[in-house]
């Protein structure tokens, strides 16, 4: 494999990790403002639940 390649393939690793974290920042957001988010107290028994 030739540096040409190797860099290319590098890159579309990081377009890769890049694309899903604004996917799920976005998915985030979309979910804060339709109010689909724990409370505090919420999270706190569900962590304790387990």
């Amino acid at each position: 494999m030739s540096v040409a390649q190797t860099t290319k393939t590098y890159q579309d690793n990081i377009d890769d990790a890049v694309n899903v974290l604004v996917s799920k920042l976005d998915e985030a957001i979309d979910d804060l403002e339709n109010g689909r988010v724990l409370t505090e107290e919420e999270l706190w028994a569900e962590i304790d639940a387990v």
